[in-house]
């Protein structure tokens, strides 16, 4: 079979970073203009955002610097291919529930003043999209780079992340917005439209 040249992967993990870091960036300063009503971040909140980071860097290191050789394996052009197709649709997946969401857009768990709840967009097919996408681009990276380490390293911290912080992020939508949420839930999926 086939064998391809790590530069590619390294490629695509660069692209599609860069594209992730532009995408999420407006928003982020958006949201920094709007003070914030309630904040429920803690030391949990802290060690899973650090953990969720460690995750995304991981594959820059891969790129960058030759430190997880020793887990390589050989590239192929079908794991290659669909690993594209994961970061495109998750991509835009991404840039989709961002522009829905708009300014109430965190990185943490916090309510901004004048906080509505959004039920649009993607948001009406579920009620994560934003973990949504983050795990398609995770499987994405775990398909397209090839190193036993770093190719799964973000697949790896988003699934901790989203065990340990869905919850409390719904607790919070539901001390916020009441009968509202919990309507709303019981007419969405978490992650997967009609699914789960």
């Amino acid at each position: 079979m086939a064998q391809l040249d790590p530069w590619i992967a390294k490629a695509v993990i660069l692209a599609a970073s860069i594209a992730m870091v532009a995408i999420r960036a407006p928003h982020g300063r958006r949201s920094r203009a709007i003070r914030i009503a309630r904040s429920w971040k803690n030391t949990r909140e802290v060690v899973l955002l650090t953990l969720a980071w460690i995750g995304f860097l991981l594959p820059l290191i891969w790129v960058a610097s030759p430190v997880f050789s020793f887990a390589e394996y050989a590239l192929r052009p079908g794991p290659l291919v669909a690993g594209v197709v994961c970061f495109v649709a998750g991509l835009w997946w991404f840039y989709r529930s961002h522009a829905d969401l708009g300014a109430y857009w965190s990185v943490t768990l916090e309510v901004r003043e004048n906080h509505r709840l959004i039920t649009h967009g993607t948001y009406r097919l579920v009620r994560h999209p934003m973990y949504s996408a983050l795990f398609l681009c995770a499987i994405g990276q775990a398909l397209v780079l090839p190193n036993w380490v770093a190719g799964p390293s973000y697949l790896l911290a988003l699934v901790i992340l989203f065990a340990f912080r869905v919850g409390a992020e719904e607790k919070m939508m539901l001390e916020t917005f009441g009968n509202e949420y919990a309507a709303y839930m019981t007419k969405t999926k978490r992650l997967v439209p009609r699914l789960w």
